[in-house]
């Protein structure tokens, strides 16, 4: 095992914008033996979310920072190839914290066996069926509490969340409009996946204006995954008693100096209840949305897309796709076997 050697990405440095290959370089080191309740796995599939920039930074979060000089932590499906606990063995495929890195060794108590011959693809479970759809299953359902004909507005509305939000949505009888960055991405939530109406945000000018004349009834829950100035938009557009989920703040993780919303005294004018949540607060609910979300999978009831990048040397590059807005869907580093 020692022979073996294992090419990490790790925070060198804390970035105040946009990650570089300075603030996060890679570095080739052996591999150690694991200790006692340990296990060492070789990562497959990586997974890029937004949540990891703010890992990044010593600001507070739901998680505590990633310490300089550990490696960019992410959640991971990898394969065992060395176990000193009875709770895996050797060959087994388990979905665990890891990091951007081609081994992680780690508790194996805190690794989740995978069935790799269940005839669902394993990198599914980093997506519509792993953190992201439970982001989205919970967040609408739990905090957002859509009811039949209300209206659901779900910005980032192409992007791995908010694609299974707007979706879940319909399922709930709602009215649902989508807001995205390009005329494909318009396209794909309407066509594809049902959404009532697209905003194009980036050529749509004013934002309240084009959100009034898309939700004409106004909006009733709102699933945020951007913050800035689509936010402050959307609380002008608000009615009565009208939740908003607060899922991610994507528009400011590189942007230290972003401003705040301004319009946060809505939440007086039309009595809005604002919540921000994280999946973690629902793990003890795991199985029941996994099992909600592969009944509309296998049904046809619930569609996705996966950009799956391969090679551990693209990470940096892709991650950084998720913040221009060019991915697809639920952005995997995959690494061949």
């Amino acid at each position: 095992m020692n022979e073996l050697i294992n090419r990490q990405y790790y925070l060198a440095s804390r970035p105040v914008a946009a990650p570089t290959p300075e603030e996060v370089p890679f570095r080739d080191v052996p591999l150690q033996d694991p200790a006692a309740g340990e296990a060492v796995i070789r990562n497959m599939f990586i997974s890029l979310d937004p949540a990891i920039r703010g890992w990044m930074s010593e600001v507070n979060n739901y998680i505590e920072p990633i310490a300089l000089g550990d490696p960019i932590r992410s959640s991971v499906i990898g394969r065992v190839v060395k176990s000193n606990s009875e709770l895996v063995a050797e060959g087994d495929v388990v979905i665990s914290v890891g990091g951007w890195e081609r081994f992680t060794t780690g508790p194996a108590a805190g690794m989740t066996k995978l069935d790799e011959n269940s005839g669902i693809p394993l990198s599914n479970f980093l997506s519509v069926l792993g953190p992201t759809g439970l982001t989205a299953y919970f967040g609408l359902l739990e905090v957002g509490k859509p009811k039949k004909g209300e209206t659901v507005l779900v910005s980032a509305a192409a992007g791995a969340v908010g694609s299974v939000v707007g979706q879940i949505a319909k399922m709930q009888g709602c009215h649902v409009v989508g807001m995205a960055g390009t005329d494909e991405k318009c396209r794909w939530i309407t066509e594809e996946l049902g959404f009532d109406a697209a905003i194009n945000y980036k050529t749509c000018g004013d934002y309240v204006q084009a959100i009034r004349e898309a939700c004409p009834s106004g909006v009733d829950v709102y699933f945020d995954n951007v913050g800035g100035e689509i936010l402050d938009a959307a609380l002008m557009c608000l009615n009565r008693f009208a939740r908003v989920a607060v899922c991610g703040w994507i528009s400011t993780y590189n942007d230290a100096d972003a401003p705040g919303p301004k319009n946060l005294w809505q939440l007086v004018a039309e009595s809005v209840t604002i919540q921000g949540f994280v999946v973690l607060d629902y793990i003890d609910r795991f199985p029941e949305g996994v099992a909600q979300l592969a009944e509309w999978v296998i049904a046809g009831k619930l569609k996705f897309k996966e950009e799956i990048v391969d090679d551990l040397d693209n990470v940096l590059s892709t991650f950084l796709r998720l913040f221009d807005g060019s991915n697809q869907g639920k952005l995997i580093i995959r690494n061949p076997e």
